[in-house]
């Protein structure tokens, strides 16, 4: 028997999702995936001078405010033809690297690890076996039977007092729960240090950026923090020092207490390894580069190759060609001046919002017709999924050996085969892989920033562009970045001297989008089918697959009442 189910809101998430869900035999037939909230950025930037834009496009997302602006200072530049010197190339890769790393451990304990442990049943540990087993997994210094003895405690105290904030409304006790009461405690231990990680190393961001989390230090043709090791008003010796050792101290994090915890939950829940492949088919740009820009593509050579990889084939990479990018809004709340049954190339782009959906409150979306405010980007008209799991897909098939050989070690950890990573547990390695490749790597570029320093090389700014004068008359450009989500791209259009067009195409609209004109779903839409669901009532099972892509749909601008009238207004000069 057929039967749809509603999940709205999903929660710990960044942003508005809802998920509709047909079940037929206990697992989903079929899932539509719904923005409900607007984000109009691109109509703001219209008319305005394209070296504010990183700051307006950064208001995107809360929390994704670095990828945004490092995207669109790259369009701008792209469009320019500037070159921004090494160093600032550099400074821009390092905050890019620790945001990611940073992104990635709040993601696992704070918001995807409470679909795996049941934080209640941990005040039923041991906290003696709780340390035996914490240090059969690493050697991390907090693995004492006194440590869990007082976190247990101290949860303890926290439910007696009926407050269970973060906590309150979770699925616990649902049979779909499988980890012993000590792997529990453990995992709920580290969710809190995970907090004092996060509070440490978002410190690189603002030693580097100026703040956290919106950057200040980014400029079109380089960066404006300056680099002097004679100055206390710039990027100094003790600077670098400290960032040093705030990288140590995250890679050792990472190595010790995520990635260990990672590989525990992967091994308890092998079935995952069979949930949740969705589309097979995987895009990334590529990134993480010491080499210059190309007009209209990313940088070749990066940390992260640039790619596609087609029905889960790892013998081979295509090369990523961005003129095969395009938006349908055939399913979206918007509307094309010439019909919306073809998609747009993001250069041509319209943000013309066009609401025909149902006026709330409402049962369900009519998805045979218009049922969110997400666009459907496709690539050479092929729906793909972008994130972790497409890197290292991309970067297995294209041969690269620090991504072969973390991915074929991980995978002999855990007795699995490489079909493994094309799944829900797949995208959750993934994302851990990556996290130590960019804790590793954010080292090696603070590394290449102190040589340079040492050697003299103390320039961070191209100014040679900076007069709207030296402008052509007409320009376009792109900014791509691998953001922890996935592939990124800012698409600028100038027209005397102003901003004419602009587009973001984001990851979490590759991702999350609706179908297409052809029928076509998305990755989580896809994904999502044949997800078994135990209890309609409480589906923790479809939650773990869609958190498993890190949903990220934080990108509204105007926020509207149930008549469609504005409840704020703010007006920008």
């Amino acid at each position: 028997m057929s039967e749809r189910i509603v999940v709205d809101p999903v929660t710990r998430i960044e942003g508005h999702l809802r998920l509709e869900v047909r079940l037929d035999g206990g697992q989903v037939a079929e899932a539509w995936s719904s923005a409900t909230m607007w984000r109009g950025l691109e109509t703001i930037l219209e008319g305005r001078d394209p070296r504010d834009a990183w700051l307006f496009a950064q208001r995107i997302c809360g929390v994704c405010t670095t990828v945004h602006a490092l995207a669109s200072v790259r369009a701008v530049e792209d469009a320019l033809g500037l070159v921004p010197p090494p160093n600032a190339r550099t400074l821009r890769d390092l905050i890019a690297a620790a945001q990611a790393v940073h992104d990635h451990v709040v993601h696992f304990y704070h918001l995807h690890a409470l679909d795996w442990v049941d934080v209640t049943a941990a005040l039923k540990a041991d906290p003696g076996a709780t340390a035996r087993l914490a240090q059969s997994l690493s050697a991390h210094p907090r693995s004492t039977k006194a440590v869990f003895a007082g976190v247990r405690d101290r949860f303890a105290a926290f439910v007696r007092s009926g407050r269970l904030g973060p906590f309150t409304g979770g699925y616990w006790g649902h049979p779909a729960y499988r980890l012993p009461p000590e792997a529990d405690l453990l995992a709920l231990s580290h969710y809190l240090d995970a907090l004092d990680f996060q509070r440490d190393y978002a410190r690189v961001h603002a030693l580097l950026g100026g703040k956290n989390p919106h950057p200040q230090t980014y400029l079109v043709g380089g960066m404006a923090v300056p680099i002097d090791p004679a100055s206390q008003a710039a990027i100094n010796d003790d600077t670098l020092q400290e960032v040093r050792g705030l990288l140590l101290k995250g890679r050792d994090f990472v190595r010790q207490v995520y990635l260990p915890d990672l590989f525990a939950i992967a091994a308890a829940y092998p079935e995952w390894g069979r949930i949740g492949r969705g589309l097979g088919t995987y895009l990334a740009f590529g990134d993480y580069s010491a080499a210059p820009p190309r007009t209209g593509r990313p940088p070749a050579g990066g940390l992260f190759p640039g790619g596609l990889v087609r029905d889960g084939d790892l013998s081979r990479a295509e090369p990523f060609d961005p003129a095969r990018i395009a938006e349908y809004v055939t399913h979206s709340w918007f509307a094309y001046d010439k019909g919306d049954a073809e998609p747009l190339a993001p250069w041509s782009g319209e943000t013309r919002p066009a609401y025909t959906g149902p006026a709330p409150p409402y049962e369900h979306l009519d998805v045979e017709r218009k049922y969110s405010w997400l666009k459907s980007p496709r690539y050479g008209d092929l729906a793909v999924e972008v994130g972790p799991l497409a890197r290292i897909a991309v970067g297995y098939a294209a041969g690269d050996g620090g991504v072969r050989s973390a991915t074929d070690a991980a995978l002999t950890r855990l007795h699995a085969g490489r079909d493994v990573l094309f799944s829900t547990l797949g995208r959750m390695l993934a994302r851990g892989l990556e996290t130590g490749l960019l804790a590793d790597h954010a080292l090696d570029l603070l590394d290449r920033l102190t040589s340079a320093v040492a050697a003299g090389d103390l320039r961070v700014h191209d100014g040679s562009r900076w007069d709207p004068a030296t402008w052509p008359a007409s320009a376009r450009g792109v900014g791509f970045h691998e953001a922890p989500r996935g592939g990124l791209s800012h698409w600028v259009v100038i027209e005397n001297r102003r901003i004419a067009r602009y587009q973001a195409v984001v990851p979490s609209t590759w991702n999350a989008g609706p179908r297409d004109a052809a029928g076509r779903p998305g990755a989580y839409e896809a994904a999502l089918a044949g997800t078994p669901v135990a209890d309609p009532r409480r589906p923790l099972e479809i939650l773990r697959t869609v958190h498993s892509f890190d949903p990220c749909m934080a990108c509204a601008a105007h926020v509207l009442d149930a008549d469609g009238r504005p409840v704020v207004e703010v007006r920008v000069q």
